[in-house]
């Protein structure tokens, strides 16, 4: 049985509360063993209502688990996805390590889309159609819900990650914006250094093969919902890189080699 709308309301409110706090929640999935990936999806949702009454404004949309490993790790066989809001784009440079609770970095593409897309059937070709642009970015995932439980030190479980707006917490875009038609997306590659170390490398063939493809999946998953990738919204393709976790005063720099570089710290 679905869960019902009330107790819904009750766990966003849990989240909306947490990311405010900077305290964590314990795992949804173990207090509500009967839990779904379709209640996850709704929390989720219910929990970017409450930001959107209070103002916040839709600005794209972020895809996870696009690899493999983290596929079978998470014992599912797709990605997952959440929704970017305006407050979470931030510039190269200095981000507020206030802002969240246990960051983590991972490097991404973005596609700018220039025309909407809207399922059930979209292809690589749709996506590539539809992009203005397709940039460097890189996306901070947080955890209001712990990763692991206090009590027993079970990881959390994908229904609590996609109740947790898919762990999205922040975005920076940098580098060249290009033409989809221009780079071989598969082949692009990326460099993550942290405090001069590098920590983290990868190509976007890592996301499912091509960047697009988790693109035109979350369009046709948002079909029967009646929405659509719009126009102007940015979506961010997936991780091609494991995620790096941060510290107050973590200094790092995202180098995409013909893509451009930029650098971001934790203050």
């Amino acid at each position: 049985m679905p869960l019902e709308p009330a107790l819904i309301d009750t766990l966003a409110r849990e989240l909306h509360h947490s990311e405010r706090s900077r305290v964590q929640v314990e795992h949804f999935s173990k207090r509500h063993p009967g839990m779904t990936l379709e209640d996850g999806y709704a929390v989720s949702r219910a929990w970017v209502a409450m930001k959107l009454a209070e103002g916040r404004r839709v600005i794209g949309h972020k895809i996870g688990l696009t690899s493999r490993a983290m596929q079978l790790a998470s014992q599912i066989s797709e990605p997952d996805y959440g929704t970017l809001l305006d407050d979470m784009l931030f510039e190269p440079g200095d981000i507020p390590a206030t802002r969240f609770i246990a960051p983590r970095v991972e490097v991404e593409l973005a596609f700018i889309l220039g025309r909407d897309l809207q399922g059930p059937h979209v292809t690589v070709d749709d996506v590539l159609a539809a992009t203005d642009w397709v940039t460097p970015a890189i996306e901070i995932i947080d955890a209001r819900i712990e990763q692991f439980d206090r009590h027993t030190k079970a990881m959390r479980k994908v229904q609590d990650t996609i109740s947790d707006n898919a762990a999205n917490a922040g975005i920076i875009l940098g580098g060249r914006r290009v033409k989809p038609d221009q780079v071989d997306l598969p082949w692009c590659g990326a460099v993550l250094r942290q405090n001069g170390v590098v920590e983290e490398t990868g190509l976007a063939a890592g996301v499912q093969g091509h960047p697009a493809i988790g693109v035109a999946w979350l369009a046709m998953k948002l079909a029967p919902w009646g929405e659509r990738l719009q126009a102007g919204e940015i979506v961010l393709a997936g991780s091609f890189t494991r995620p790096v976790a941060a510290r107050t005063g973590d200094v790092f720099e995202a180098d995409y080699g013909a893509l451009g570089r930029f650098g971001f710290r934790f203050v």
